[in-house]
């Protein structure tokens, strides 16, 4: 079922408008098949774009589309401009721009510059020989006297972050499958060369990127190996526990200083566009620093997430008011962007163990929360994570570390439209190349459009209030506390003040109304209104919401 949004605005590209912005991430190969291959594909997204921008989301975020051997679905690059025929066509991918601007929608693409494939024409000529055009263009290195690899480094996919070529007799780095080799972006023309990737995406009509592994750019000149962790400081936000990736402090195969320079390039070449960028940073004990980093100033990247909320157990508001605290202090002159699920971490309703009345406040909580907001496809919908059998595995990463660390085919399995039709409706093929899940069914669009109390629903609420709210979008975030099981803070701007308050528990608790001239609102949301004792008597999982007008 495709729902219309009533009035769509006038397409824009406001200098600002990723502050606070709402985006919809998309995973090509699970949202819709048109062509009945069992695979999602660039026309699917355009056939479901009316229902996205029925959500009322400022932007898409896509999961890469390019050219690709697919071994790890598309985010091994073999051409940075061209369209996999899996997906489709250049001319599919400009109907998509068409169509979602015709909507109001903006359009982000997830540009994969820290690495490609080993397919990709630069590769293939690097490693011919040390003397070609591009012998520099990837990171190679001799191996030590007795053979082993240059150092230390390890792979997120497990095992040494080198691979050995028997062509040039050197090794080349890979911080993920040996089938994605890093590029050198010591190289000044390896810098040059993914501007202008950047840049024609941008002519073509792109509002932004989604920038993968933005912290792997680049690596230490000098090789030098990585510290080790002791076990109490380790840390598994960006690779599983069972992986001993997370045994070292990765302070020389990434997050390295020499990085800004490009981001500044990579930031003057959006400018003239109005585009913007989100960043994933990947680090276990830097991240939020990274972040702070990253989003300084208003030369480098406009925003940046990481995996403080994609990762571990159901957030406490102790927990949340320390991540906050932390960005406050680290970011102060950045942007965060946050996410609870994405396409690389087990889906939050089966990761929090949230019932539909957990998933409403953390989904209210998310969009009061200051910084923009990135919501993954189906978690409208409360998909939970999806069991898939070792046999029906696609991801490198599960297959390594099965069964201690299942991968991600969990979270992207294809999306659900209708429960009675054909695999959910997201294809008309005999075999889907992901199972959808059983479990999805009762939960497509069709059926939650047609139930009012729906999550879906409460999204829709949810984003709609925090676009009528500016506070929400761009005001500052004071006074965060935590009382009992209560996260407690303000949001402000020049013209209102929002006072938010959030049990995250299954327990009533009770709170002291704010004093002065404040009303409830967000009705809509469950919010609860003070009591003529001047008290907030919150129920389980319930928020109180109250605004204060400025004169």
């Amino acid at each position: 079922m495709n729902a219309t949004p009533s009035s769509p605005a006038p397409f824009t590209r406001e200098k600002d408008w990723w502050r606070g912005a709402v985006i919809y991430q998309i995973y090509p190969r699970s949202y819709q098949d048109s062509n009945g291959d069992g695979i999602g594909d660039l026309l699917g997204i355009v056939q479901r774009l009316p229902y996205i921008a029925s959500l009322g989301v400022d932007a898409i975020w896509i999961s890469p589309f390019f050219t690709s051997p697919m071994k790890d679905f598309g985010y091994d690059v073999a051409d940075y401009c061209d369209v996999d025929p899996m997906f489709g066509s250049l001319a599919d991918f400009d109907a998509v721009i068409d169509t979602a601007h015709g909507l109001g929608v903006k359009v982000m693409i997830d540009l994969v510059l820290s690495h490609t494939s080993d397919q990709h024409p630069w590769f293939v000529e690097s490693r011919k020989d040390r003397t070609n055009p591009k012998a520099n263009w990837y990171v190679w290195a001799d191996a030590k006297p007795d053979g082993t690899p240059p150092n230390n480094w390890l792979s997120i996919f497990g095992g040494s972050a080198w691979q050995w070529d028997a062509g040039r007799m050197q090794y080349y780095l890979h911080n993920f499958l040996t089938e994605q080799p890093d590029l050198n972006f010591h190289e000044p023309e390896v810098q040059q060369a993914l501007l202008e990737v950047a840049e024609f995406w941008l002519h073509r009509g792109v509002d932004g990127f989604r920038l993968d592994t933005i912290n792997f750019y680049t690596h230490d000149a000098e090789l030098r190996d990585n510290p080790p962790l002791a076990p109490e400081e380790r840390q598994a936000k960006t690779a599983p526990a069972v992986n001993p990736y997370t045994w070292q402090n990765h302070i020389y195969d990434k997050s390295r200083p020499e990085n800004l320079e490009f981001l500044r390039k990579l930031r003057a070449v959006m400018e003239p566009f109005n585009a913007a960028a989100v960043g994933e940073v990947g680090d276990d004990q830097r991240d939020l620093e990274i972040l702070g980093e990253y989003t300084a100033g208003d030369d480098l990247m406009h925003m940046c997430y990481a995996f403080d909320l994609l990762s571990g157990d159901t957030p406490t508001p102790a927990y949340i008011k320390e991540v906050m605290d932390k960005v406050a202090e680290v970011a102060a002159d950045g942007w965060a962007c946050w996410a609870y699920s994405n396409h690389d971490v087990v889906r939050h309703m089966s990761r929090w163990h949230l019932d539909a009345m957990g998933a409403r406040a953390f989904t209210t909580l998310l969009m009061c929360l200051r910084g923009s907001a990135c919501i993954y496809q189906g978690e409208e919908l409360g998909l939970p994570e999806a069991e898939v059998s070792f046999e029906d595995l696609q991801d490198p990463y599960g297959i390594q570390f099965w069964p201690e660390f299942k991968g991600r085919d969990g979270c992207r399995t294809p999306m659900v439209w209708e429960r009675s039709q054909h695999h959910g409706g997201f294809s008309t093929a005999g075999q889907t190349w992901l199972p959808v899940s059983p479990d999805h069914y009762p939960l497509a669009v069709a059926q939650s459009e047609y139930d009012p109390g729906s999550i879906l629903h409460h999204y829709r609420r949810a984003i709609a209030f925090r676009h009528a709210h500016k506070a929400l979008k761009t005001g500052t975030m004071e006074d965060m506390h935590v009382n009992g099981s209560c996260l407690v803070f303000t949001r402000k701007n020049d013209e209102e003040e929002l006072f938010c308050a959030f049990n995250l528990s299954d327990q009533p608790a009770t709170l002291e109304a704010p004093k002065g001239d404040w009303h409830q609102v967000g009705s809509e949301l469950n919010s609860a209104s003070p009591m003529e004792d001047g008290k907030l008597h919150l129920g389980p999982w319930q928020p109180a919401i109250m605004l204060r007008e400025k004169v």
